[in-house]
């Protein structure tokens, strides 16, 4: 940077407005160097060049410049004594004008400096209000949805009763046709073995085998038994699943309804100034940016993050600004599990993925990890591949896991966040 100042013999105000006097003293003497380097360098040059005959001496013309004072009737040099001369004003008079002139602009200083603070004490004291009647707004708001969290609950509680109702009828019709099908199996089996004794007397080996034949027969009933009973409970419990789902993200979505109506309604009635339109979650068509059919690069990432996440608050926590402890940002598959390394089984972290557009859920083992896709290409947020159910937030999916399992077979079950280790958090990029 000096270098290409000495050689531009030129700096930017701004830039020399953030320097100390020592470093303003000290720059300006090594233009001043530079200066008299250039000169001595231009002078050396020309005097090589006139001994070598490349360049003339110069020579030096007389000059018809010249000084000619102004003289008075007396012949003499004419001088002006200020207040003396005719038409001057007296210097008590030119004095008290440069006084008043001076008290003008330190009064004028001075009623910028209290207008300034007045200022200042002003924009506080409606922004105070403001901030009270926001408190206010939100306080209202979280009283309407505790009783509509309420009224879900209790709707909650019939569909599971109707659902328990349900499965024990068709556990009992289950039961029931199993019975039959044993009842009429044995039959079959008593006629054919009556049947094989009334022609020949069987020998202990045969015997053996029809005593293993009817105990494959059996085993083989009662696995069918297990898995249509095993059907009926996953069916069960997706489909119970699914409606309390449902329900949860109708909620929701009026919810959020409920806020911006809530506060569009304050700026009317209370004349406040608003933030700017209100941004829609996730409107398809409105976006600002194409993006690509896959993210092909962190910067990428990060726009797509910020372009489409942040306005649907992927990563906040429920209703508020704070960022959930189990969000992370753009790491790799080996730092998640390092900072799942020392963590008890069902500990969990969200990281931003680089290989769709969505996110990865790293969930800790006994022994080992298990990594699940969140898809976030469209206007929810389902895992890939695992769970049917859509999800209208990122906080909803992670709490709906927190109480449901993710696989029946793993038992998944979301129990301890895992946070940040290091400082800037790993997310800073996508909240700059």
């Amino acid at each position: 940077m000096l270098q290409q100042i000495l050689h531009d013999m030129y700096i930017d105000p701004e830039l020399l407005a953030e320097l100390s006097d020592v470093q303003k003293h000290i720059l300006f003497y090594k233009m001043r160097e530079e200066q008299l380097r250039r000169w001595r360098e231009r002078e050396a040059w020309e005097a090589l060049a006139q001994v070598e005959g490349l360049r003339p001496p110069k020579v030096k013309r007389a000059s018809d410049k010249h000084i000619q004072w102004l003289l008075g009737a007396d012949g003499e040099v004419w001088v002006w004594i200020m207040g003396e001369g005719p038409g001057d004003k007296p210097y008590e008079e030119i004095s008290e004008e440069l006084i008043a002139e001076r008290a003008r602009l330190q009064a004028q200083r001075e009623a910028e400096e209290l207008w300034k603070q007045k200022e200042a004490e002003i924009t506080k004291k409606f922004r105070d209000a403001l901030a009270n009647e926001k408190a206010r707004i939100l306080a209202e708001k979280w009283k309407v949805e505790m009783e509509d969290r309420k009224a879900a609950k209790v709707l909650e509680e019939r569909i599971h009763e109707e659902f328990k109702r349900k499965e024990e009828e068709e556990r009992k019709r289950g039961e029931e046709q199993i019975r039959l099908q044993e009842e009429q199996r044995a039959k079959e089996l008593y006629w054919t073995l009556k049947q094989a004794q009334l022609q020949s007397h069987p020998s202990e080996k045969e015997e053996r085998e029809w005593e293993e034949q009817l105990r494959r027969s059996k085993a083989a009933d009662e696995e069918r038994s297990r898995r249509a009973q095993r059907a009926r409970d996953e069916y069960q419990r997706h489909s119970l699943r699914a409606i309390q789902k449902g329900t949860v993200a109708g909620l929701s979505s009026r919810f959020r309804e409920l806020g911006q109506s809530h506060e569009q309604e304050a700026r009317l009635h209370h004349h406040l100034p608003g933030p700017g339109p209100l941004s829609p979650l996730a409107v398809p068509g409105s976006r600002t940016w194409e993006r690509p059919l896959r993210p092909v690069s962190r910067e990428v990432i990060v726009r797509w993050f910020k372009e489409e996440q942040l306005p649907r608050r992927a990563g906040f926590e429920r209703n508020t600004k704070a960022i959930a402890p189990w969000f992370h940002g753009i790491i790799s598959r080996e730092d998640a599990e390092d900072l799942l390394e020392n963590m008890t089984e069902g500990a969990f972290l969200v990281r931003v993925s680089e290989k769709i557009w969505g996110y990865t859920l790293s969930y800790r083992l006994q022994k080992g990890f298990k990594h699940f896709l969140v898809d976030a290409s469209g206007d929810f947020y389902s895992f890939l591949g695992v769970d049917p159910n859509r999800h209208a937030t990122l906080t909803d999916l992670i709490d709906f896991h927190k109480e449901e399992i993710i696989t029946v077979s793993g038992g998944e079950l979301l129990q301890e966040p895992c946070g940040q280790r290091d400082s800037p958090p790993d997310y800073h990029l996508l909240f700059e």
